[in-house]
Protein backbone atom coordinates (compact mmCIF):
# COMPACT_ATOMS: atom_id res chain seq x y z
CA UNK A 1 0.00 0.00 0.00
CA UNK A 2 1.61 3.22 -1.29
CA UNK A 3 2.60 5.47 1.83
CA UNK A 4 3.31 9.40 1.79
CA UNK A 5 4.74 11.70 5.39
CA UNK A 6 3.23 15.06 5.39
CA UNK A 7 6.60 16.43 6.91
CA UNK A 8 7.92 20.04 5.87
CA UNK A 9 11.65 18.82 6.11
CA UNK A 10 11.11 15.61 3.61
CA UNK A 11 9.27 17.65 0.94
CA UNK A 12 12.21 19.90 0.95
CA UNK A 13 14.97 17.33 0.89
CA UNK A 14 12.98 15.44 -1.99
CA UNK A 15 12.37 18.94 -3.76
CA UNK A 16 16.12 20.08 -3.27
CA UNK A 17 17.03 16.41 -5.07
CA UNK A 18 15.12 16.46 -7.52
CA UNK A 19 16.10 20.03 -8.64
CA UNK A 20 19.59 19.16 -8.02
CA UNK A 21 19.15 16.11 -10.63
CA UNK A 22 17.43 18.35 -12.97
CA UNK A 23 20.24 20.86 -12.79
CA UNK A 24 23.39 18.22 -13.23
CA UNK A 25 20.99 17.10 -16.36
CA UNK A 26 20.70 20.57 -17.58
CA UNK A 27 24.35 21.12 -17.49
CA UNK A 28 25.90 17.94 -19.00
CA UNK A 29 23.72 18.34 -21.93
CA UNK A 30 23.52 22.41 -22.92
CA UNK A 31 26.89 23.26 -21.36
CA UNK A 32 29.05 20.35 -21.96
CA UNK A 33 27.84 18.14 -24.59
CA UNK A 34 26.08 20.65 -26.91
CA UNK A 35 29.11 22.70 -26.53
CA UNK A 36 32.01 20.21 -26.90
CA UNK A 37 30.41 17.00 -27.83
CA UNK A 38 27.80 18.40 -30.70
CA UNK A 39 29.59 17.05 -34.00
CA UNK A 40 29.98 13.22 -32.49
CA UNK A 41 27.96 10.29 -31.95
CA UNK A 42 29.90 9.97 -28.09
CA UNK A 43 27.61 13.24 -26.95
CA UNK A 44 24.33 11.01 -28.14
CA UNK A 45 25.91 8.27 -26.59
CA UNK A 46 26.81 10.30 -22.93
CA UNK A 47 23.40 11.87 -23.53
CA UNK A 48 21.10 8.88 -23.47
CA UNK A 49 23.44 6.87 -20.87
CA UNK A 50 23.13 10.09 -18.42
CA UNK A 51 19.33 10.15 -18.69
CA UNK A 52 19.40 6.26 -18.34
CA UNK A 53 21.01 6.56 -14.79
CA UNK A 54 18.41 9.67 -13.91
CA UNK A 55 15.21 7.13 -14.73
CA UNK A 56 16.34 4.70 -12.61
CA UNK A 57 17.55 7.00 -9.70
CA UNK A 58 14.51 8.97 -10.19
CA UNK A 59 12.49 5.00 -10.15
CA UNK A 60 14.35 4.11 -7.24
CA UNK A 61 13.96 7.20 -5.26
CA UNK A 62 10.19 7.04 -6.20
CA UNK A 63 10.05 3.05 -4.66
CA UNK A 64 11.35 4.49 -1.41
CA UNK A 65 9.03 7.06 -0.83
CA UNK A 66 6.22 5.76 -1.38
CA UNK A 67 6.53 1.86 -0.51
CA UNK A 68 5.34 0.75 2.75
CA UNK A 69 8.48 0.05 4.42
CA UNK A 70 6.87 -2.19 7.08
CA UNK A 71 4.17 -0.62 9.01
CA UNK A 72 3.26 -3.32 11.13
CA UNK A 73 -0.51 -2.65 11.65
CA UNK A 74 -2.45 -1.88 14.39
CA UNK A 75 -4.85 -4.68 15.65
CA UNK A 76 -8.26 -4.00 16.51
CA UNK A 77 -7.96 -3.75 19.71
CA UNK A 78 -5.44 -1.85 21.98
CA UNK A 79 -3.22 -3.08 25.50
CA UNK A 80 -5.01 -1.87 28.41
CA UNK A 81 -2.38 -0.84 30.41
CA UNK A 82 -4.08 -0.96 33.82
CA UNK A 83 -4.64 -4.55 33.88
CA UNK A 84 -1.41 -5.96 32.13
CA UNK A 85 0.00 -7.47 34.95
CA UNK A 86 -2.91 -8.80 36.30
CA UNK A 87 -4.14 -12.49 35.89
CA UNK A 88 -6.56 -11.33 33.22
CA UNK A 89 -4.06 -8.99 30.97
CA UNK A 90 -3.17 -8.74 27.86
CA UNK A 91 -0.63 -12.03 26.74
CA UNK A 92 1.88 -11.07 23.58
CA UNK A 93 1.42 -13.49 20.48
CA UNK A 94 5.25 -14.66 21.40
CA UNK A 95 8.03 -14.47 23.51
CA UNK A 96 10.23 -12.37 21.94
CA UNK A 97 7.69 -9.91 21.02
CA UNK A 98 7.83 -6.47 22.80
CA UNK A 99 4.99 -3.40 23.88
CA UNK A 100 5.03 -0.13 21.94
CA UNK A 101 3.70 2.12 24.36
CA UNK A 102 2.63 4.12 22.24
CA UNK A 103 1.33 2.40 19.38
CA UNK A 104 -0.38 0.59 22.66
CA UNK A 105 0.62 -3.14 21.13
CA UNK A 106 2.53 -5.75 20.87
CA UNK A 107 5.55 -5.71 18.09
CA UNK A 108 7.76 -7.98 16.64
CA UNK A 109 11.24 -8.26 17.19
CA UNK A 110 13.52 -5.66 15.48
CA UNK A 111 10.12 -3.55 15.04
CA UNK A 112 10.82 0.05 16.39
CA UNK A 113 8.48 3.00 16.92
CA UNK A 114 8.98 6.07 14.47
CA UNK A 115 7.87 9.37 16.02
CA UNK A 116 7.94 10.93 12.55
CA UNK A 117 5.42 7.78 10.82
CA UNK A 118 3.75 7.44 13.88
CA UNK A 119 4.06 3.66 13.30
CA UNK A 120 6.09 0.46 14.34
CA UNK A 121 8.94 0.01 11.50
CA UNK A 122 9.66 -3.71 11.01
CA UNK A 123 13.32 -4.01 10.83
CA UNK A 124 13.34 -0.31 10.85
CA UNK A 125 17.29 1.70 10.25
CA UNK A 126 16.34 4.99 10.46
CA UNK A 127 13.86 7.61 9.22
CA UNK A 128 15.48 9.65 6.17
CA UNK A 129 13.93 12.90 5.20
CA UNK A 130 15.61 12.39 1.98
CA UNK A 131 12.88 10.20 1.06
CA UNK A 132 10.86 11.40 3.41
CA UNK A 133 9.68 7.59 5.05
CA UNK A 134 11.67 5.05 6.73
CA UNK A 135 13.86 3.09 5.98
CA UNK A 136 12.80 -0.64 6.74
CA UNK A 137 12.52 -4.26 5.91
CA UNK A 138 10.07 -3.76 2.49
CA UNK A 139 11.83 -0.93 1.13
CA UNK A 140 15.54 -0.95 2.33
CA UNK A 141 16.17 -2.21 -1.54
CA UNK A 142 14.98 0.70 -2.78
CA UNK A 143 16.88 3.18 -0.70
CA UNK A 144 20.26 1.59 -1.57
CA UNK A 145 19.60 1.72 -4.98
CA UNK A 146 18.70 5.54 -4.76
CA UNK A 147 22.16 5.92 -3.60
CA UNK A 148 24.14 3.74 -5.94
CA UNK A 149 22.33 5.90 -9.07
CA UNK A 150 23.03 9.10 -6.76
CA UNK A 151 26.77 8.55 -6.75
CA UNK A 152 27.33 6.61 -10.72
CA UNK A 153 25.59 10.14 -11.23
CA UNK A 154 28.06 12.02 -9.76
CA UNK A 155 31.05 10.41 -11.13
CA UNK A 156 29.53 10.30 -14.12
CA UNK A 157 29.10 13.84 -14.46
CA UNK A 158 32.76 14.53 -12.90
CA UNK A 159 34.31 12.31 -15.25
CA UNK A 160 32.24 14.32 -18.27
CA UNK A 161 33.67 17.69 -16.75
CA UNK A 162 36.88 16.56 -17.00
CA UNK A 163 36.95 15.01 -20.40
CA UNK A 164 35.58 18.47 -21.70
CA UNK A 165 38.47 20.19 -20.22
CA UNK A 166 41.12 17.87 -21.27
CA UNK A 167 40.31 17.47 -24.81
CA UNK A 168 40.57 19.96 -26.84
CA UNK A 169 37.67 21.31 -29.10
CA UNK A 170 38.08 22.97 -32.28
CA UNK A 171 34.36 23.24 -33.57
CA UNK A 172 34.01 24.19 -29.98
CA UNK A 173 32.18 28.05 -29.85
CA UNK A 174 34.40 30.53 -29.57
CA UNK A 175 32.03 33.50 -27.72
CA UNK A 176 33.99 34.33 -24.75
CA UNK A 177 30.68 34.38 -22.87
CA UNK A 178 29.68 31.13 -23.75
CA UNK A 179 33.16 29.70 -22.73
CA UNK A 180 32.46 31.89 -18.91
CA UNK A 181 29.20 30.44 -18.78
CA UNK A 182 30.20 26.80 -19.63
CA UNK A 183 33.06 27.03 -17.26
CA UNK A 184 30.49 28.53 -14.03
CA UNK A 185 28.71 25.83 -14.91
CA UNK A 186 31.26 23.55 -14.81
CA UNK A 187 32.10 23.97 -11.91
CA UNK A 188 29.07 24.10 -9.97
CA UNK A 189 28.55 20.86 -11.24
CA UNK A 190 31.20 19.42 -9.45
CA UNK A 191 30.40 20.68 -6.29
CA UNK A 192 27.46 19.49 -6.80
CA UNK A 193 28.88 15.92 -7.30
CA UNK A 194 31.33 16.02 -4.97
CA UNK A 195 28.75 16.94 -2.28
CA UNK A 196 26.25 14.55 -3.23
CA UNK A 197 29.10 11.79 -3.75
CA UNK A 198 30.52 12.31 -0.65
CA UNK A 199 27.44 12.22 1.00
CA UNK A 200 25.98 9.10 -0.51
CA UNK A 201 28.90 6.98 -0.47
CA UNK A 202 28.80 7.92 3.51
CA UNK A 203 25.34 6.68 3.99
CA UNK A 204 25.96 3.41 1.78
CA UNK A 205 28.74 2.40 3.51
CA UNK A 206 26.91 2.64 6.79
CA UNK A 207 23.35 0.64 4.76
CA UNK A 208 25.68 -1.81 4.06
CA UNK A 209 27.73 -2.39 7.40
CA UNK A 210 24.42 -2.73 8.39
CA UNK A 211 23.23 -5.92 6.52
CA UNK A 212 26.57 -7.47 6.82
CA UNK A 213 26.34 -7.20 10.68
CA UNK A 214 22.58 -8.04 10.41
CA UNK A 215 22.38 -4.57 13.06
CA UNK A 216 20.48 -1.73 11.91
CA UNK A 217 21.50 1.62 12.48
CA UNK A 218 18.29 1.81 15.32
CA UNK A 219 19.88 -1.30 16.79
CA UNK A 220 23.29 -0.28 16.79
CA UNK A 221 22.23 2.71 18.52
CA UNK A 222 20.67 1.03 21.26
CA UNK A 223 23.55 -1.43 21.79
CA UNK A 224 20.68 -4.92 21.22
CA UNK A 225 23.47 -6.91 19.07
CA UNK A 226 22.89 -8.62 15.91
CA UNK A 227 19.44 -10.63 16.09
CA UNK A 228 20.42 -13.91 14.09
CA UNK A 229 23.11 -16.41 14.02
CA UNK A 230 25.60 -15.70 11.39
CA UNK A 231 25.19 -15.56 7.63
CA UNK A 232 27.09 -15.37 4.25
CA UNK A 233 27.00 -11.99 3.03
CA UNK A 234 25.49 -13.16 -0.16
CA UNK A 235 22.54 -14.63 2.02
CA UNK A 236 22.17 -11.37 4.39
CA UNK A 237 21.71 -9.27 0.81
CA UNK A 238 19.50 -11.54 -0.34
CA UNK A 239 16.97 -10.86 1.95
CA UNK A 240 17.26 -7.01 1.86
CA UNK A 241 17.74 -7.17 -2.63
CA UNK A 242 15.63 -10.25 -3.14
CA UNK A 243 15.98 -13.78 -3.57
CA UNK A 244 15.63 -13.54 -7.43
CA UNK A 245 18.51 -13.59 -9.28
CA UNK A 246 21.29 -10.67 -8.43
CA UNK A 247 21.29 -8.48 -11.51
CA UNK A 248 17.24 -8.07 -10.62
CA UNK A 249 18.77 -6.57 -7.60
CA UNK A 250 19.75 -3.48 -9.66
CA UNK A 251 16.14 -2.57 -10.54
CA UNK A 252 13.62 -1.17 -8.73
CA UNK A 253 11.18 -3.61 -8.96
CA UNK A 254 10.40 -6.79 -6.92
CA UNK A 255 13.24 -9.33 -7.11
CA UNK A 256 11.28 -12.73 -4.97
CA UNK A 257 10.45 -12.73 -2.09
CA UNK A 258 12.55 -11.04 0.25
CA UNK A 259 10.81 -12.02 3.84
CA UNK A 260 8.47 -14.04 5.17
CA UNK A 261 6.35 -11.89 6.95
CA UNK A 262 4.48 -13.82 9.56
CA UNK A 263 0.89 -12.18 10.17
CA UNK A 264 0.20 -10.22 13.25
CA UNK A 265 -1.81 -11.80 15.58
CA UNK A 266 -4.65 -9.76 16.92
CA UNK A 267 -4.75 -10.49 20.62
CA UNK A 268 -7.53 -9.64 23.23
CA UNK A 269 -7.79 -7.51 25.88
Amino acid sequence: MPVFQKDPCGFFCIFMTYGAVLYADYVVVRWIVMQTMSTTLWGSLHVVLFNIIIFMLFMSHARAVFSDPGIVPLPKHRIDFSDSHSEGGSIAPKEDWTICTRCEMYRPPRAHHCRICKHCIRRMDHHCPWINNCVGEKNQKYFIQFLVYVGLLSAYAIALVAWSWYSECEDCPKDIRLKQSRILHSILLIMESVLFGMFVIAIACDQFEAIFTDETLVEQAKKQGPFRPRKPRLALLAEVCGRGHPIMWFFPCHSGDKFAVEPLMNYNV
